[in-house]
């Protein structure tokens, strides 16, 4: 039976996913998009992984080449949950309304759900940025934990939010 383009795509896209999943732990392997077309980017990449892992480097993939990108992207995914940090590391750090981020995002999420549990706060959209909406929910939430009530997102109110959000994951 013919090998087919489709194929051939779908082994390439499998290819590039691997790598670009192995390049968040390895930023010497650039992080490439999985379009299914083996490319310039696609061999660079190929390339540095070949280099930090000391095989060949042609750029091109030989059965070594991929035994080794599968075993390494397996055991990468097959390893203990990683934690998320997704707070600032200095304990100095406050965010402000009209600040965007991811750690926003997440701090709406888990407000959302304590919504539901606490009749002090209120909910709020889940958008990135923060708002007043954010700001009315965080507040009581600061309250209720016996923190200081501020007009940010300290570290301590982020630490007692992220305590709050693993409570709500195992409970």
């Amino acid at each position: 039976m013919a090998y087919t383009d489709l194929q051939e795509r779908s082994h390439i896209r499998e290819l590039q996913g691997m790598l670009n999943g192995i390049s968040y732990y390895h930023p010497a392997i650039p992080r490439i998009i999985p379009d299914g077309i083996y490319g310039k980017s696609t061999a660079d990449a190929v390339r540095a992984f070949q280099q930090y892992y000391g095989l060949r480097q042609t750029g091109e993939v030989s059965t070594a080449t991929w035994e080794k990108i599968a075993e390494v992207y397996q055991e990468l995914v097959d390893t203990a949950p990683e934690p998320l940090r997704a707070f600032p590391e200095q304990k100095n750090v406050c965010l402000l309304p009209g600040d965007r981020s991811f750690t926003i995002l997440i701090t709406q999420s888990i407000l959302h759900e304590l919504a539901g549990q606490f009749a002090e706060i209120p909910d709020c959209p889940l958008t990135g940025v923060f708002d007043e909406a954010t700001l009315r929910a965080l507040q009581p939430f600061q309250k209720i934990s016996g923190l200081p009530v501020t007009p940010g997102l300290d570290c301590k109110t982020w630490n007692m939010l992220a305590q709050a959000g693993s409570d709500l994951l195992v409970g």
